[in-house]
């Protein structure tokens, strides 16, 4: 009756936690991401590109003519006056005057990360002197963490930014290598990305379950020593941190080229054998493994600044930088849950429950994204 009672209690505890995380996904998986790049030659002039998710697009304005699910070139075209009117509408380029857009007809749809987005081609005639402004409005009412992936190009800089609902409008001096500015812009974007993604934040998770507990007789104690904790904790950090710099910038740099569909699946195989081993012990000494799975996972990291882009000028800064807003994310979640691990591993439910319940949910989140994944 008591294994019963101990399985019924276990079960319902992954089934909560596992609600949570899927929950969790959904609306990650809502979040929008449009790309814009916009190039200017020394007289002024603009060609301009805009990658928009389909998906966006449909929700203001209605082009599912048919209503089967599937968005097609042939209804994109069928509803290009009101798209592009919208999308001018969106986007206003200034530089000491009003840049006015014009759009191509509609001819291409492309791909990123399995989802279809419009692209739509522009062209405009500025000043050829003056801060450049780009004040971006589209989809921030349907989606308010809609972001823009936004690449300028000059004839002597390149410039990287995001824009975002709390910032809109960017201003881009084009006279200037503005180092500071893109330091601090990948910085930021490397401490979002760890903390949106949820895969890696789970595979760090999964890892400190256990820092502060010892193997034992086939059973899992509490360690005693914090000084022992910390320095279990700092040898999987550091592994953790030293592998996926170094594959981060390698693949980045275009030193490694692996296929993203076979790094994303080994991430999310990497999380399941991390939670797995907590339940399930085989591997007691993280340190090396942890460094074999964060190879993959800077992989992963580099796929994201692969998206943003990297200005040709300032390459290695922004590679810098994003590692460093990596750790910076990374330390942040240290910081936040290694205190509350050392307060509760004296006590016998987290020995025998907690660590494995979240593990287990952890796990079954890892199962669902190998199956998406495979």
């Amino acid at each position: 009756m008591k294994v019963f009672t101990r399985f019924f209690s276990m079960f319902k505890g992954c089934l909560l936690l596992l609600l949570l995380l899927l929950s969790h996904g959904c609306l990650a998986h809502q979040m929008s991401t449009s790309y814009l790049s916009v190039d200017l030659d020394k007289q002024g002039q603009i060609k301009g590109a805009w990658q928009v998710r389909l998906f966006d697009i449909n929700q203001v304005v209605p082009i599912d003519d048919n209503q089967d699910g599937e968005l097609t070139l042939a209804e994109l075209q069928a509803h290009q006056v009101a798209i592009i009117d919208y999308l001018q509408s969106s986007l206003a380029i200034s530089r000491q005057q009003d840049c006015p857009l014009s759009f191509d007809p509609m001819e291409q749809i492309v791909q990123h990360a399995s989802e279809d987005y419009l692209l739509g081609s522009f062209q405009a005639e500025c000043d050829s002197l003056g801060v450049l402004t780009i004040n971006y409005q589209a989809f921030f009412n349907i989606d308010t963490d809609h972001n823009v992936i936004t690449t300028i190009g000059a004839p002597d800089h390149q410039y990287a930014r995001v824009i975002s609902k709390d910032n809109p409008i960017i201003l881009i001096n084009l006279g200037e290598s503005q180092a500071s500015d893109t330091f601090a812009e990948y910085v930021y974007q490397g401490v979002i990305h760890i903390w949106k993604g949820t895969d890696h934040v789970l595979f760090l998770l999964a890892l400190l379950l256990t820092c502060v507990l010892v193997r034992e007789q086939r059973e899992w104690h509490s360690i005693d020593n914090p000084k022992q904790i910390f320095k279990d904790t700092a040898w999987i950090i550091t592994a953790f941190t030293l592998a996926h710099s170094v594959t981060l910038t390698a693949t980045a740099l275009g030193i490694l080229n692996f296929s993203s569909h076979w790094v994303e699946l080994g991430i999310a195989l990497s999380v399941l054998f991390a939670a797995l081993n907590n339940v399930w012990p085989i591997v007691l000494r993280l340190g090396w493994i942890t460094f074999v799975f964060g190879l993959l996972h800077g992989m992963g990291f580099a796929g994201v600044l692969g998206e943003l882009g990297l200005p040709e000028n300032q390459k290695l800064l922004a590679i810098l930088a994003f590692n460093v807003g990596v750790e910076i994310g990374q330390l942040a979640i240290l910081a936040l849950v290694l205190p509350l691990l050392i307060f509760v591993r004296h006590s016998l439910w987290y020995r025998n429950w907690g660590m494995q319940l979240g593990s287990v949910a952890i796990g079954i989140m890892a199962i669902q994204w190998s199956v998406e994944r495979f």
